[in-house]
């Protein structure tokens, strides 16, 4: 796909407002939090006693309520993935050191963490089997995705936006379920994880707008062209086996769709927010193109809604290797 020359551009206009958005959206080292700040410390005397915690705790959550968070677990460990594909987005340049690649290094360093911090959970917790975890985190590493963005920064920039916001949801979710059977360090675990994801979320929405007042119509066309697309989530090639046909993301999808943690209508929501946030609906001056892909946008929920509300989710759990039973 060829990337025009305006697009560049914009990314080297943007570049110039990237050390105050870099202070505004993403903190220091020193006042983040750390995953040992909110695990057992070894050293402690009670180190024992709160691994015992972690366990009863654990054996508390539903089948399915483990099974999300691993899914959300696996999908955060994918990052290098997410990593390798930002730094080749057109106006990212990783060997010159601009500011749009220390935005992804310092934004891949935050969200190392999230990772990191639920599997050390998942691993004390005594439900999981790491090994057939692991081994889907390498796989789906290996295999890469297609989010359908290439190297368009306008349509790279739509996706981080949505998808954060998914995420925040998940974690946010998963949070709440978890805290109502008693278990408040897990729920303060993803609670800070949906933190984070809000605010990258406003940082990528926040990068749209500054390009829709630069380049509205192109803008517009991308998102149409990503809305007709679907977003796809990051993790929709997981699989636990050299076979590629086991549907994984699929059974993963279904049990965050019964309990709530992320749905259709979660999709829809978003979409809504988005158009709302970025005023699609008050672009003017646009070309015809553009003027037909905001028509298209802005009837597009309402459609979306009416599938949704004919969609039947099956009720049937999955067995997930990932969990010892």
């Amino acid at each position: 796909m060829l990337i025009s020359h305006t697009r560049l551009e914009v990314m080297q206009t943007l570049e110039k407002e990237l050390d105050v958005l870099l202070k505004k959206y993403l903190k220091s080292v020193e006042e983040n939090w750390q995953p040992a700040d909110l695990l057992p410390d070894s050293m402690d005397d009670d180190f024992h006693e709160q691994i015992e915690e972690i366990q009863g705790n654990a054996q508390e959550m539903s089948y399915e309520l483990l099974a999300v968070l691993i899914g959300d677990m696996i999908t955060e460990e994918a990052l290098p993935t997410y990593e390798s594909w930002l730094v080749d987005v057109v106006g990212i340049d990783q060997h010159e050191k601009n500011a749009w690649a220390q935005w992804v290094r310092s934004w891949t360093a935050e969200e190392n963490r999230h990772g990191d911090l639920l599997n050390k959970y998942l691993y004390l917790s005594g439900r999981v089997n790491m090994q057939v975890v692991e081994k889907t985190i390498q796989y789906l590493i290996s295999d890469g995705f297609d989010i359908g963005t290439s190297r368009d920064p306008y349509k790279n920039f739509i996706y981080t936006s949505f998808q954060e916001l998914a995420t925040n949801i998940s974690h946010r979710r998963v949070a709440t379920l978890v805290k109502k059977s008693g278990n408040k360090a897990l729920s303060k675990m993803c609670g800070v994880i949906a933190a984070d994801e809000a605010r990258h979320a406003n940082a990528y929405m926040h990068f749209v707008e500054l390009i829709l007042e630069l380049d509205p119509n192109e803008l517009l066309i991308a998102l149409e062209e990503m809305m007709r697309f679907k977003i796809v989530m990051p993790a929709h090639m997981m699989r636990t086996t050299d076979k590629d046909n086991e549907n994984l993301y699929e059974h993963f999808s279904n049990s965050a769709q019964r309990l709530g943690v992320y749905t259709t209508q979660d999709y829809i929501d978003i979409l809504r927010s988005l158009l709302d946030r970025w005023k699609i609906a008050d672009c003017s001056g646009l070309n015809e193109k553009a003027t037909k892909a905001q028509d298209y946008l802005m009837r597009l929920p309402d459609r979306l809604q009416r599938i949704s509300d004919r969609v039947q989710i099956p009720q049937t759990s999955y067995h997930y290797n990932w969990i010892h039973r």
